[in-house]
């Protein structure tokens, strides 16, 4: 396997509610017929017609109302993703509160983001001006069932454009009450669509017409495709994939908190975050150290119930997730890892793995090269900060990343130097409605959140006014 090689592609899966902690199929959903997915993108452009004519204001008020409902909702809301994928029911109420927040955000900062920009002209004005641009496709993953929607809604819905929301297929019932959560708030019939679409359909909606733009936050894999028909149909594309993000400590006054930074970098949500503290990066004299109090806190923290408050480890999202992980985990072991914690599956039920950590990986494991979506942890010796920039850019992903000094000066250098599109100093990495997120090389292009999301599914048009009597120019371009 080459080092960006993907596995070969499963069989479709339906919309199901698989409990990953059970193994229960809870409830399935029919697939949108291949006939059907005109119509409904007719009509969300419909929608579309009157949606971006309305005041931007009332459009922004419907967006913060959902964000005031969801927060009524935490209880159903965060239920619904502790069932479906198998999030801690605490971290799943965080969940929440995180997704409320971006809806309150951009119903309250939405309208001032879309304001006109001048630009001072020697005669006459300027401007630009930032246009809603019509239909647009969401493609979004499990891992973050509420989140990771509202980041691409919410903006969109404030501009005037109109969404079709292809959900992940683990997560039906949390898709359907986001489309609940929107009608509620006033948003009108079409402007959100729910859509539970083949894969195979994916194509057939970027080539339509009416269709403006695709977001896609996913794998590698996901985002080459995606990326590669919307260039096809020259349409705007935004993509979020997957992230081996660099923990790199330098020097630290209290090991003991670094130690738990990074264990709450690694293992929040399984370890199933694109931003999640993949690779720990320390440097010579503090390794062994570092290594022996990551090991016990891994050692200590037991899988169980999600949905019980004592749990501190919950199970990956699918049974087919645990398998892929663990093999990426073996295939290390087989070539010479060594396991300082866990490394297998528990003896009891469930789509478990123990936490993990592996040290002594090397470029020809799996493990170095591949994104490790769970509770594993690869801890890498450097020498120096030289080392470990060369380590930390060594990675075809370039999402995320952590630095951490007591040094603050020595720590935004190293930051300067990384190759991602974020970084945290002394905190692992995590996002808010306010800060720009996604990152460059193979962790894809474009950003969600902040006035920066806010504008990449606008028409970002220039008017230029002359006075009546001004005679033209050469004309040019």
């Amino acid at each position: 396997m080459t080092a960006n090689s993907q596995p070969a592609a499963r069989p479709e899966r339906p919309f199901a509610t698989v409990n990953p902690y059970t193994g229960e199929t809870v409830k399935t959903f029919p697939f949108l017929s291949s006939e059907e997915v005109p119509a409904v993108i007719e009509r969300a452009d419909r929608a579309y017609r009157e949606w971006s004519v309305r005041p931007v204001q009332e459009r922004a008020a419907a967006v913060r109302r959902a964000g005031e409902l969801m927060l009524e909702r935490t209880e159903e809301l965060a239920a619904l993703i502790t069932l479906e994928m198998g999030k801690l029911l605490r971290e799943a109420r965080g969940e929440v509160a995180l997704a409320a927040s971006i809806l309150k955000y951009y119903g309250e900062q939405g309208p001032t983001f879309l304001e006109p920009r001048t630009i001072p002209v020697p005669q006459g004005e300027a401007a630009v001006l930032h246009a809603p641009t019509g239909v647009l496709l969401g493609i979004e993953p499990w891992n973050y069932p509420l989140y990771q929607v509202v980041r691409f809604a919410a903006p969109n819905l404030v501009v005037g454009n109109t969404v079709l929301l292809k959900h992940s297929e683990l997560c039906p019932q949390s898709a359907l009450a986001l489309q609940q959560l929107f009608g509620d708030a006033g948003v009108p019939q079409g402007v959100y669509n729910n859509v539970f679409l083949r894969i195979s359909d994916v194509e057939q909606v970027i080539a339509h017409p009416a269709v403006q733009g695709v977001s896609l936050t996913g794998s590698e894999r996901a985002g080459a495709s995606v990326a590669e028909l919307a260039g096809r149909h020259l349409k705007k594309c935004v993509l979020e994939l997957g992230g081996s993000d660099p923990f790199i400590v330098l020097d630290t006054g209290d090991l003991d908190t670094t130690v738990q930074a990074a264990a709450v970098g690694r293992l929040s949500n399984t370890g199933q975050a694109c931003i999640a503290a993949k690779r720990l990066i320390v440097v010579d004299d503090l390794y062994d150290d570092f290594v022996a109090k990551l090991g016990a806190t891994f050692s200590a923290m037991q899988p169980g119930d999600p949905a019980d408050p004592a749990t501190q480890v919950g199970p990956l999202s699918s049974e087919q997730a645990a398998r892929d992980l663990q093999a990426q985990v073996q295939d290390a072991i087989d070539k010479g890892a060594t396991v300082v914690a866990g490394g297998q599956r528990p003896e009891h039920p469930g789509a478990f793995l123990l936490p993990t950590i592996l040290t002594d990986v090397t470029p020809d494991m799996r493990a170095y090269r591949e994104e490790l979506f769970g509770p594993v942890a690869v801890v890498y010796r450097v020498k120096d900060e030289d080392e470990a920039v060369q380590l930390a850019n060594s990675s075809v992903y370039g999402l995320g990343g952590a630095v951490f000094s007591s040094d603050t000066e020595r720590a935004q250098r190293v930051a300067d130097r990384l190759e991602t599109g974020m970084v945290w100093i002394n905190h692992p990495t995590s996002s808010s409605p306010e800060l720009p997120f996604g990152g460059v090389k193979r962790s894809g292009f474009g950003r969600e959140l902040s006035s920066m999301g806010m504008l990449e599914f606008t028409n970002q048009k220039l008017v230029r006014v002359f006075p009546v009597e001004k005679k033209p120019s050469q004309v040019v371009g």
